[in-house]
């Protein structure tokens, strides 16, 4: 409720991507998004990682989501985001699955290093992800700068919360200066400094909780200073778009020099 008080508060759409078990356990939660005018997308039935799972495995977890959301929301699920970004080099076969499923986009994909995830040499921006069996996505990856030949991140969760929110404004207004979209994620806990602590180890303790009390002024700082919308609303933009083709495993496609800004912005 408090996010989307936030974003009524600036006229703003959003896409929300919702886990399966939410839809099945707090459907009007679900209802309550769609009635806002938000766009439903799905993050798994159950937040398992892809590496987690066999292709098969995945295919129908990410099946049942659908099915169950769409049931919910009275509207067609066309996105999808993985859990803890787990598409990777490794897992890029889901690529091939989520093109199968009829997806139109998805926002797995973090073109940076982490230890959990990441697809470091992977496009900063929107781009036409290819997976290993042929598969193509449009894939949209959280914002993130490019820093001494590196991309860094500059994009939501812990990394809103821990970075300057100017550092996260100026991210953006490069973005659109390049013509490209700026993805910015958070999580409904985020906005909650008093939840409950739970038994974890001390990093991920750490990551989970350090400066929640900090989010929802940094996300109405941005909101009050560019324009967000939702990525069903932005899609017809970036399909228009000249992007570069990343072939997942082989290497990237450049878009010609004079097109590869399109008109997409944040």
């Amino acid at each position: 409720e408090r996010v989307l008080a936030l974003l009524d508060e600036a006229g703003v759409r959003a896409t929300f991507f919702v886990l399966g078990w939410v839809g099945r356990h707090e459907p009007g939660a679900v209802r309550r998004i769609v009635e806002a005018g938000h766009e439903i997308a799905s993050h798994s039935m159950g937040h398992m990682m892809i590496g987690r799972l066999s292709p098969e495995q995945f295919r129908a977890d990410l099946l049942e989501s659908k099915r169950l959301l769409e049931d919910l929301c009275g509207q067609e699920v066309i996105g999808y985001r993985a859990p803890t970004f787990s598409l990777t080099q490794r897992t890029c076969w889901a690529l091939d699955v989520l093109a199968e499923a009829g997806f139109a986009y998805d926002s797995s994909v973090f073109p940076v290093r982490h230890d959990r995830y990441g697809v470091p040499q992977a496009p900063g921006g929107v781009h036409r992800a290819v997976g290993p069996g042929g598969g193509a996505n449009l894939e949209i990856p959280p914002l993130t700068v490019r820093l001494l030949g590196s991309n860094e991140p500059a994009c939501g969760g812990g990394y809103l919360r821990l970075l300057p929110v100017r550092w996260v404004g100026r991210a953006l207004r490069s973005a659109r200066r390049r013509g490209q979209a700026g993805m910015l994620y958070l999580h409904p806990w985020e906005f909650d400094p008093d939840q409950p602590r739970l038994p974890m180890g001390r990093l991920s303790r750490w990551r989970h909780h350090v400066r929640l009390d900090a989010t929802e002024e940094k996300l109405r700082w941005l909101l009050q200073r560019f324009h967000f919308t939702s990525v069903r609303d932005m899609l017809p933009r970036l399909r228009a778009a000249e992007l570069e083709t990343f072939t997942y495993g082989q290497g990237v496609q450049p878009a010609p020099a004079s097109d590869r800004a399109g008109p997409a912005g944040p």
